[in-house]
């Protein structure tokens, strides 16, 4: 079966049988094909439901920054850096956007509310300093989503994308490669945030696609894929082993999160034998979601400032390889965040909830880096059992 898109078909595999469930995960024997599991809609109708060919032209995704805008930030970080405070503790109330905010504001409710992304353009790295810059992303940050989340057993709050060929292993990690990585998302967080530093040579665009409008050409297609995704015995391995559904349906919210290489291992950290392995329904499931989503994608073209904003939990996200130049300012560099609203913020599933309190519990350990750290500051994740 084919579905067709404004790009061309897109081969939907007729359903298979008699596929084992993978061991381990509190289920055994074989699943039949079935409709969608109780409780999904056959349709969502949703904002989050788009396909990038709708997208003419950047306007419609781009807060451009004004020269007015421009010059409040800019007399705001003088003001904020009179305080003598630590970054780390930038909020609304000491890095106050009186014209601005509700601009900011406006971008968080479109996450939340509306299509799911955004991009807030106009800021010029050249004008500030590495630790001035790192205190205007987190102001604008502050306004748009005001909750910060560690991302890994460190704490580090700022994780530095840059290539990395120090060693095999960091150069298989995603973060430190400059291959082209699939559709995923992030472990935690409600919204992922990022500042692009500086832009590679070549490529390394962000692709994002809607989880909705896979969902939609699934519940259409192969409703007995949603079934799936969501029964409770994926064989996640990273950060720690844990069987748990890949979509879910929670108060009247789609919620995807997975990533391939905690599913299926890849070359740096091969999945060991002594783990469940994904079953040939799943990983068809899997195929057919990068399959949708890269049809139906939009390709966003960074520039040297640009802070980027998505839904994680409805908007999927990969990176085109990319070549760096010679230069730093010909490097690829962006400063990711996971982020989360104390008033916009959607509730989170049971299954999901332990990775979100190591996330955003406030009583951890938090580490804020300017530059990226060597050796093992960033460590690379190992596969738990």
């Amino acid at each position: 079966m084919e579905y067709h898109i404004a790009n061309g078909p897109v081969a939907v595999p007729q359903p298979a049988r008699d596929t084992q469930v993978p061991a381990g995960c509190g289920h055994s024997g074989c699943e039949e094909p079935l409709g969608l599991p109780s409780g999904f809609p056959s349709t969502l109708y949703s904002k989050l439901a788009w396909k990038g060919s709708i997208f003419k032209n950047e306007d419609s995704y781009v807060c451009q920054l004004t020269d007015e805008d421009i010059a409040e930030i800019k007399s705001t970080l003088e003001k904020f850096k009179a305080l003598e405070l630590d970054g780390d503790l930038v909020n609304v109330e000491n890095f106050s956007l009186p014209t601005l905010a509700a601009k900011l504001s406006g971008v968080g409710q479109e996450l939340h509310n509306g299509k799911g992304f955004s991009v807030i353009r106009g800021i010029k790295p050249s004008d500030f300093s590495v630790e001035e810059l790192t205190m205007v992303w987190l102001g604008i940050q502050a306004h748009v989503v005001d909750q910060r989340g560690r991302q890994d057993h460190k704490g580090n709050i700022l994780v530095h994308i840059i290539a990395d060929n120090s060693s095999a292993d960091m150069m298989g990690h995603h973060r430190h490669s400059t291959s082209s990585i699939s559709f995923h998302n992030e472990e935690a967080g409600d919204c992922v945030g990022w500042l692009t530093r500086t832009t590679p040579a070549s490529g390394g665009r962000c692709i994002i696609s809607s989880a909705y409008h896979v969902y939609n050409v699934l519940a259409a297609y192969r409703p007995d894929m949603i079934r799936t995704l969501a029964k409770s015995d994926w064989p996640f391995a990273i950060p720690k082993f844990q069987c748990r559904p890949v979509v879910f349906y929670h108060n009247s919210k789609l919620i995807m999160n997975f990533g391939r290489t905690p599913l299926l291992g890849n070359t740096t950290h091969p999945r060991p034998s002594s783990l469940p392995q994904v079953n040939e329904r799943q990983r068809e499931a899997l195929d057919a979601i990068e399959a949708i989503a890269q049809a139906t994608q939009l390709e966003i073209t960074m520039q040297a400032g640009d802070m980027h904003f998505i839904n994680n939990m409805a908007v999927l996200h990969r990176r085109e390889g990319f070549i760096n130049g010679a230069t730093g300012r010909e490097k690829r560099h962006l400063v990711r965040m996971r982020l989360r609203s104390s008033d916009l913020g959607w509730d989170i599933p049971e299954e999901l909830r332990s990775d979100w309190q190591d996330a955003f519990e406030s009583t951890a350990t938090k580490a804020w880096h300017l530059e990226p750290m060597p050796g093992d500051a960033f460590p690379l994740r190992k596969y738990t059992n």
